[in-house]
């Protein structure tokens, strides 16, 4: 009898514990997963849309490669969000002279405004598929983003947030429709095939800043701060961040093989996934192009919303000016008026008849590709000092990776650029 008791009393414990655990880990989910979601954003999909279409399976094995790297880069960015309860901005302003604080958020403003006008532009795109113009759809949407985005407390803008994560599944839904080839999908995941030409660097290299984003490094640390996420409880955010990785490319891997499958196959190169999501309607079936049109719409206002949000934070952080969700407009004059500016410019711009608006998310996109191993070189110092970062600095695999990482991004945009020589080696 005791010991049954004994034995209940123990299980018991182990529920309660593990109970204990889940609720931890839901109180501080947010972070890992919406950051790493957001960079599926309208860019995201047109540049994987695209890239399906035109290379079929062939690239899928860059979604392996760069799957723990973006793991890594964006725990390093929660890591010292909890550590030093600062976001990366203000690191890099204590850390670094305020000449080279004033060159990355010259360039960040650069990068995001070309990044924001994609968001907005996947909004319209989305309600094209549904025959709304533009200039019909765009202004109740701008307004419900900067109403929520400005108008919301903290808790309830992360529970937008989440909701509209958990939309993407969609798109696995939309993957499978497309009765993808398995066989040549795992293939090409694990075996990887090259092209020495310039089209193919543009959209591997806007493929890797789609999905490993300069933004998302200072998001994600300014959202670990001002959701006051602790290093005793950070184990659970680091979970959450890996398990945001995850997502977030096979998210990609189900868009690439929709494509593939469909757009590829019958020789169809599309140039937006807008494009994509017509394409699809006759080949995969109108329920397929139908889940991968919300899906953009999903993707678009996600990344309108966090966009915004990003820059706003990484600009006042990096001047010192008060930057919080919870604080009201007299508190923090500077952050809503970012918030405000960089929702609505972008969105006036991309109601703008004919404007190229691939160029300008493929552009913005190489833009990101090519400014973040900058922004993860700041990463590097700051997280690997001790006068910072206590004993919570990288281990020698986090700085390998890293490292590793900003050297191949480097590399390729040198090379990006000598392939546009007239040189006999590239066609």
């Amino acid at each position: 009898m005791l010991r049954r008791f004994a034995q209940r009393g123990v299980g018991g414990a182990f529920r309660r514990l593990g109970r204990t655990r889940l609720f931890i880990f839901l109180a501080v989910m947010g972070p890992g997963l919406i950051t790493a979601a957001s960079d599926n954003d309208a860019g995201g999909v047109t540049t994987w849309s695209v890239a399906g279409s035109k290379y079929g399976y062939s690239l899928l094995w860059v979604l392996l490669l760069i799957t723990p790297i973006l793991a890594v880069t964006q725990e390093m960015g929660a890591r010292m969000g909890a550590v030093t309860g600062k976001g990366l901005a203000a690191l890099i302003r204590e850390r670094f002279s305020m000449k080279l604080t004033a060159f990355a958020m010259l360039a960040m403003l650069i990068a995001n405004f070309g990044t924001s006008v994609a968001e907005f532009s996947g909004v319209t795109a989305a309600f094209g598929l549904a025959g709304v113009p533009a200039w019909a759809a765009m202004p109740p949407v701008a307004f419900g983003v900067w109403l929520l985005v400005a108008r919301g407390n903290f808790r309830r803008v992360q529970s937008v947030f989440l909701f509209l994560t958990a939309v993407y599944l969609l798109y696995v839904v939309s993957g499978f429709l497309a009765h993808p080839d398995w066989k040549s999908a795992g293939i090409h995941t694990v075996v990887p095939s090259a092209q020495l030409n310039t089209a193919w660097l543009i959209t591997v290299i806007a493929a890797i800043g789609t999905t490993i984003t300069p933004w998302g490094q200072f998001f994600i640390q300014a959202y670990v701060v001002d959701k006051h996420i602790s290093v005793k409880k950070y184990a659970y955010t680091r979970l959450e961040v890996f398990i945001g990785a995850v997502f977030t490319d096979a998210i990609d891997l189900f868009i690439v093989v929709a494509c593939a499958a469909t757009l590829f196959t019958h020789g169809i190169a599309v140039n937006t996934a807008q494009d994509a999501a017509r394409a699809l309607g006759p080949l995969a079936g109108k329920l397929a192009s139908l889940l991968f049109g919300i899906g953009l719409l999903n993707v678009s206002i996600l990344g309108a919303c966090i966009l915004p949000l990003a820059t706003a934070y990484a600009f006042c952080e990096a001047f010192g000016l008060e930057a919080s969700l919870d604080d009201s407009f007299s508190e923090a004059p500077a952050f809503h008026g970012l918030l405000g500016f960089f929702i609505l410019a972008p969105a006036v711009v991309a109601i703008i008849p004919h404007l190229p608006l691939v160029k300008v998310i493929l552009l913005s996109q190489d833009v990101n590709g090519i400014l973040l191993p900058i922004i993860l070189i700041f990463v590097l110092v700051i997280i690997n000092d001790r006068r910072i970062m206590g004993d919570y600095v990288n281990n020698r695999t986090y700085n390998w990776v890293a490292w590793g990482f900003s050297v191949v991004l480097i590399a390729l945009s040198v090379f990006l650029v000598i392939s546009a020589l007239p040189l006999p080696w590239f066609k």
